[in-house]
């Protein structure tokens, strides 16, 4: 039987030189749909990405051309509309790899919803920037007339900053089960997946403005489609402790025990490294097998020769 893998490809994926146009974007898509066309005779797959860039540039275009006749998408919508835009680009991709390897498969993207904790803490201090940079004042103007939460960010300008709460489940998550046992290629939870909520009377989804970490909802993902292996691919080939210094170090096959005490030294930045060592040590305790590396080195990683690969034990 195949081994399942979830793999999350990080937010600047598809932007590895600062691609901008979606013609460029979808040329670094190639590579992607090439590395898992490879893997599928192997592995049972799911993709999930991030989706920061694109996102980005979807509220820009959206806030800057915003009139009353044609409104500014809010955020949870801006999240489905970059899942549908990269779901395409990486679905094109690998069925174009196929084709090329003269042979036919199923993929699929699904717009995903993930569901959050109204009452998460992270809704009562919002740290995640989205959107473009703005002057102070008029910071603060949009931050009382939307009601926007508005900080100054790195002395770069100031920026709306909205929650980051956990992911507690996939709406979606049966389906892509039920796919991904028939064989197919499933790209879901895209950017985090799209932020919902129960209502508490009734049960019913409503989203809600955020922004979930995309390792989280793809651990989550892992989680819920009985994953055997769970992979953050990021931009570097291992986790380093002292990166970027001299005596850096590259972490190979470690439990989650020991990458944890180096978490608690601060080895690893918010933002960077951290969410995806905190994701996959989430996901080795639960018994599978959680992977950090890029994507040259993914089909080694999977049989163990490469990146830094955490086991419960």
């Amino acid at each position: 039987m195949k081994k399942r893998v979830v793999l999350a490809l990080g937010g600047n994926a598809l932007q590895k030189n600062g691609e901008a146009t979606a013609e460029a974007q979808k040329s670094v898509a190639v590579k992607v749909g090439e590395v898992i066309a490879e893997l599928a005779d192997k592995y049972e797959i799911v993709v999930a990405h991030g989706n920061g860039p694109q996102v980005g540039n979807i509220l820009i275009h959206e806030e800057s051309s915003s009139t009353k006749k044609a409104p500014a998408m809010p955020l949870e919508t801006a999240v489905a509309m970059s899942q549908g835009q990269i779901g395409y680009w990486l679905t094109q991709a690998i069925n174009n790899a196929f084709i090329k390897k003269g042979r036919k498969t199923k993929v699929v993207t699904i717009i995903s919803q993930v569901v959050v904790d109204r009452n998460d803490s992270a809704f009562r201090n919002p740290t995640k920037p989205i959107g473009q940079f703005y002057k102070k004042e008029e910071a603060l103007r949009l931050a009382k007339e939307k009601g926007w939460t508005v900080k100054e960010d790195s002395g770069r300008g100031w920026r709306r900053v909205v929650a980051s709460p956990k992911p507690i489940d996939i709406v979606e998550s049966k389906t892509i089960l039920e796919l991904v046992s028939d064989g197919v290629i499933v790209i879901a939870a895209g950017g985090g997946g799209i932020p919902v909520y129960k209502t508490k009377v009734l049960k019913r989804i409503k989203g809600v403005d955020a922004v979930i970490d995309k390792d989280f909802a793809a651990e989550k993902l892992a989680e819920l489609v009985k994953a055997d292996i769970f992979v953050s691919v990021t931009a570097v080939p291992n986790v380093y402790i002292n990166f970027g210094l001299p005596e850096q170090e590259a972490l190979g096959e470690i439990t989650a025990n020991e990458i944890l005490a180096y978490k608690k030294y601060g080895y690893f930045k918010a933002g960077s490294m951290l969410p995806k060592v905190e994701a996959t040590v989430n996901f080795a305790k639960r018994g599978g097998v959680g992977i950090i590396t890029d994507i040259e080195n993914l089909k080694e990683a999977l049989s163990g020769k490469a990146g830094t690969i955490i086991r419960k034990k």
